[in-house]
Parts: C-alpha cells; sequence; structure tokens
C-alpha cells in the first residue's frame, strides 16, 4: 500500500464549503466543523502531515492545514511509557494491514511537554485516544490531561487486541466497559468517546454498558483480530500470534456494527473501518455515524482526508445535499 504523492496536484483549501452546505456536526458535545477526522494510530499527532498539507494546500490560506480536519485524534496516550512490541508490527493482507504495534507511546507527560504543545497551535479539536492496562491507568492518563486547555476531547481506547492486559480486556465485557466508562467520567467534563471492538458476540450489549457509564459518543470499529503465517518457517508472523486487521477489507463488517449499534443506543457515533472513498463516507453517515474516521487509507495516501473533504462537498452539491444531517441515519 505505497503512495507516490511528489507529483500530487494542489488541493483548494476546503476551509469554508461553497454554496452553503453545511458540514458541521456535533459528536457527543464536541463541535466539529465537518464530520472527517482520523483513526488513533494512523496519523500519530500530524507533524508529518502537516507539513505534507502545507505544501500541497493551494489558495493562500493562512490557516494552519490540519485546521480543515472536523477533529484531530492523537495515537493513544498512557500513563507511563509503552515499549510496543517486539518483532514484526506490520503485515500486509489482502485489501488491508495486519498491526501488532502494542500502542508504543513516550508516556501522558512527553506528550503534553510535546506533540500536545504543538497541536495547541493548529486550530483543530483534539481528541485525545487514552489507552491503559487498568481502570486507575487510565483515570490517571484523563486526570493528567485535565490540566491542558488543548484537550477538546478523549476517547478510551478499550478495544486494541495488540496488548497482554487492558485494551480489549476491558471492551469484551460489558461490566469491565462500564465501570471503565463511569470512572473516567468522573475524572472529567469534557466529551468522553469509547471506543468499541468488533471482536464479541454482540457490540451492542458493550454500546449500551458505555452509555450506561457516562460515554457521550461511540467510535467503532477498532481493528479485527487476525493473524499471518510464515508458511516456509511454519511459524506466526507475529510474536503475539494475533494482530489487527484494518483497511478495506474490513469495512462491511464495520458498516454491520455501526447500523446495529446506532439502533441500540442513543449516542452519536463515530465510525470507521476501512474508509477509502467517499462513497464510503457517505455509507457510514447512512448507516448512522455521525462523524467519520479515516485510518489504514492515510498510509496509502497521505492525502486521503484533504480529498475526501473536497470529494464530500462535491458528492453533496451534485446529490442535492444542503446539509450533511440529511445523510445521518438516511438508509431508506
Amino acid at each position: 500500500m505505497v503512495s507516490d504523492v511528489t507529483n500530487a496536484p494542489a488541493i483548494a483549501s476546503t476551509a469554508a464549503p461553497a454554496d452553503g452546505l453545511r458540514l458541521a456536526v456535533d459528536l457527543g458535545g464536541l463541535a466539529m466543523k465537518n464530520p472527517l477526522t482520523v483513526a488513533s494510530g494512523t496519523f500519530a499527532s500530524g507533524r508529518e502531515y502537516a507539513a505534507l498539507w502545507q505544501g500541497t494546500l493551494g489558495g493562500g490560506s493562512p490557516a494552519p492545514p490540519l485546521s480543515l480536519l472536523g477533529a484531530l485524534t492523537t495515537k493513544g496516550v498512557s500513563a507511563r511509557p509503552w515499549e510496543g512490541n517486539v518483532g514484526v508490527r506490520i503485515a500486509e493482507s489482502a485489501s488491508g494491514i495486519l498491526n501488532s504495534i502494542g500502542l508504543q507511546n513516550p508516556g501522558v507527560e512527553a506528550f503534553c511537554s510535546g506533540d500536545l504543545a504543538w497541536l495547541a497551535a493548529q486550530d483543530v479539536p483534539v481528541i485525545v485516544n487514552v489507552s491503559g492496562h487498568s481502570v486507575e491507568e487510565y483515570c490517571a492518563v484523563v486526570e493528567r490531561l485535565e490540566r491542558e486547555k488543548a484537550v477538546s476531547a478523549y476517547e478510551l481506547n478499550i478495544s486494541c487486541p495488540n496488548v497482554d492486559c487492558g485494551g480489549m480486556a476491558f471492551g469484551t465485557s460489558p461490566a469491565a466497559a462500564e465501570r471503565v466508562t463511569r470512572a473516567c467520567r468522573e475524572a472529567t467534563a469534557r466529551p468522553l468517546v469509547v471506543k468499541l471492538t468488533p471482536n464479541v458476540t454482540d457490540v451492542t450489549e458493550i454500546a449500551r454498558a458505555c452509555e450506561a457509564g457516562g460515554a457521550d459518543a461511540l467510535s467503532l470499529i477498532n481493528t479485527v483480530a487476525g493473524m499471518a503465517i510464515d508458511a516456509r518457517a511454519r511459524r506466526p508472523v507475529f510474536d503475539r500470534v494475533v494482530a489487527g486487521l484494518s483497511g478495506p477489507a474490513v469495512k462491511p463488517v464495520a458498516l454491520y456494527a455501526v447500523h446495529r449499534v446506532s439502533r441500540a443506543v442513543g449516542l452519536p457515533l463515530l465510525g470507521m473501518g476501512g474508509v477509502a472513498t467517499v462513497e464510503d463516507v457517505v455509507e457510514f453517515l447512512l448507516a448512522g455515524a455521525t462523524a467519520v474516521a479515516v485510518g489504514t487509507w492515510n498510509f496509502h495516501d497521505p492525502l486521503a482526508l484533504p480529498h475526501l473533504l473536497e470529494g464530500l462537498e462535491a458528492w453533496c452539491e451534485e446529490q442535492g445535499v444542503a446539509d450533511v444531517h440529511e445523510l445521518i441515519g438516511g438508509l431508506r
């Protein structure tokens, strides 16, 4: 999944949609100028993308390039530094990739003094993805970030299949999901989004538990559990055996999960999983998502978000859509 952007055409500034098109949405109290964000772990904190977009966006706009996003979702942040997983971390699969990164990050203090300080000047709402091995660790990250004005919302990652404890363990048990959600709810008045896993029998049970715990919104789906095998070596490719599958291959699974959860809870949803085209974005909105995140496709096309935002405006104009809310949950 390699992209060549050397000769990419300039992209017109999309700060103000043409012809009065209304793209603004509210994700559980988080005001977004448009429904597009990035999936955690695929964009870091946006420094590299900002540099690329700066040289590509046309129109001479003085606004920071990342400000065209509805929101920016950071890579996972933990209370203390995590080294991540050893061995192979990425393997390509048919129409997607498998990853076993293990939520490597330098910890919340380094995040605050480094990436968050930089993000404060980017004129974009910041959703910080929060990771932990225990309820106490999740709360510790939220409590530390409460002192930072640049944080707009939190996304609790209770659904990662690539860590040995915590992570997906919370996302597969309704009781555990409600417990960690409620604890973090008590630590903040900011919008609280909880990220759900598809690796359960009934995702609506987990969704209802998070709603009961005080979540303002839900994001789904995280990666689908899978594995890769080295046939010649006759052993798993990944040291942990299991890895997370993402990319276009998981889109049907993600759409179905969003569709089901939208009918099970009264919370706004952030849909993701295999988004690569404008039609993908629209399909997630129709399935019931209020906002849509782009993940793996950022690796294929680092200009995916500017392309998709421009394409969404054109699609709405072509289809006679004046307000994006006409699409949200709009299946006939």
